[in-house]
């Protein structure tokens, strides 16, 4: 499948940074020691791949999920193979006390790449999904932050989002406290992280989506109002170790927008996806009809589509990389723009999110208003919305 021609893009975005930069890349991953965190996830994935494939000294891949590790070692011994350095795979909670002893057992990392996150929208819809997402998104970085700082680490890499660039959901938001959280740690370790768009075709997004109702013989359905950046998952996995190579303290990176780098619509990469696998779209008017064509369809090469308006809450209706008055540098590379941040943050109000948090988990009980008003006294720029409809209640 090709999927830059998917995605509207007849070229990859970083080929002349990687290559300008290809030695001294070589040169620092081979030589260092590496811990990545949610490292099966599909970003986690890409960055891993990158990292293997210039021969670490040591590469230590942790994450949750052990059918997702599993596929990662697969997917390298049956591509790359093998390496001389250290390679080593755990299937561990981070916010464990498992976790915690594999830490202190091992030796001390050149760097630590934090790739876990709860990334999707619909993850807010309710108070306890909500309340996991501050646990993965902001305190389990916090937690591995300092962790980092007690083994000696040289540097710690998290991702972020497009979505933390004037969030309007939940989950940006997030990730926009965890920024915050961030910048006031980096006053005791060297910190970057990078905003990037939607990884086509990664795991759980709407594309990968495309994949599963083609199988399962469902209509594709898509929101014809929505635009958004794509990146691939090579691209991703070299924009994180850009930043996490090349950044300076409180750097974060993102995709530099150019003439062949745009917005683009969900309908139209679903009209390319059916194309790219020799179907014709059929236009349906709701989900019933999109529902029951799929038989009468099918056998003549042709797919049943619902392309409608977004009234869900948390939709943004085009992504950005930053805010009005960020300093950005857009000269340092040809296709990596950064936003250059100084030590500002608001500690009395980090601390009393936290509080919060913890008051909350220690009482068992919480609600999503009381999570919401905490968000708006940390961040507010948040121009979040409450529709009262969600993902999951649309096909």
């Amino acid at each position: 499948m090709d999927i830059l021609r998917i995605i509207g893009r007849k070229e990859a975005l970083f080929t002349q940074d990687m290559a300008s930069h290809a030695e001294e890349i070589y040169s620092l991953v081979h030589k260092a020691r590496f811990l990545v965190l949610g490292g099966a996830g599909s970003i986690g994935q890409a960055v891993v791949k990158e990292l293997f494939k210039r021969n670490p000294r040591a590469l230590h891949v942790v994450d949750i999920s052990e059918n997702n590790l599993t596929e990662l070692v697969r997917d390298l011994r049956s591509s790359l193979g093998y390496i001389s350095g250290e390679f080593k795979t755990f299937a561990l909670d981070i916010n464990s006390d498992i976790f915690n002893a594999f830490v202190k057992s091992q030796k001390s990392y050149d760097y630590v790449l934090n790739l876990s996150a709860l990334k999707h929208v619909r993850s807010e819809k309710d108070e306890f999904t909500l309340m996991r997402m501050l646990e993965v998104n902001i305190f389990n970085t916090d937690k591995t932050v300092l962790q980092s700082i007690e083994l000696g680490c040289k540097k710690y890499f998290c991702v972020s989002t497009d979505k933390a660039a004037n969030p309007v959901n939940l989950m940006g938001g997030s990730k926009r406290i965890m920024e915050k959280f961030l910048m006031y740690r980096s006053l005791s370790i060297p910190i970057s992280t990078a905003r990037f768009a939607n990884v086509a075709f990664s795991d759980g997004s709407l594309l990968h989506g495309f994949n599963q109702r083609m199988q399962k013989l469902q209509p594709l359905v898509a929101p014809n109002d929505v635009k958004r950046y794509f990146v691939t998952p090579q691209e991703s996995g070299e924009l994180c170790l850009m930043s996490a190579l090349f950044g300076e303290n409180r750097d974060i990176f993102f995709p530099k927008l150019s003439d062949t780098f745009q917005l683009i619509s969900f309908t139209d990469i679903a009209l390319r996806f059916l194309d790219e696998l020799g179907y014709e779209p059929v236009l349906c008017h709701d989900e019933d009809e999109a529902r029951e064509r799929i038989a009468e369809l099918l056998p003549l090469k042709k797919w049943p589509c619902l392309f409608t308006p977004s009234d869900t809450t948390g939709e943004k209706d085009a992504e950005e990389f930053f805010m009005d008055g960020e300093k950005l540098d857009l000269s340092r590379f040809d296709n990596f723009g950064i936003v250059k941040n100084e030590a500002d943050f608001e500690l009395e109000k980090i601390q009393k999110f936290q509080n919060s948090y913890s008051s909350w988990k220690q009482n068992g009980q919480w609600t999503k208003e009381e999570i919401v008003a905490a968000y708006r006294d940390i961040i507010p720029e948040l121009t979040y919305e409450d529709k009262g409809k969600y993902l999951d209640q649309k096909m």
